[in-house]
């Protein structure tokens, strides 16, 4: 009795927190465009915005045909161009 009380104490301790961090690439894509919006509106005045803007846009056209991958790393470059770390948390 005691063995399987210690059992299933150990997955429900490993269970839930994997289930609750894994998010679909869609919803990734989806995080890291909020916060490039975020880092525009926040670098208004910086000459890299027009650029960083432009890679949304390609972004979001990959996101949108289901090429997510393609997405979050041109996502990901655009916030680099800004000098912002990408929110890694999806990966």
């Amino acid at each position: 009795m005691a063995a399987l009380l210690g059992m299933s104490l150990a997955i429900s301790a490993v269970g839930p927190s994997q289930a609750k961090d894994a998010i679909t690439r869609s919803e990734f894509c989806s995080r890291l465009s909020l916060q490039l919006d975020e880092a525009i509106e926040t670098k208004a005045q910086t000459a890299q915005v027009v650029e960083a803007t432009a890679l949304q846009k390609e972004a979001a056209r990959f996101c949108a045909e289901r090429k997510q991958a393609q997405g979050i790393r041109t996502l990901a470059n655009a916030l680099k161009l800004l000098g912002v770390a990408p929110d890694e948390q999806g990966l």
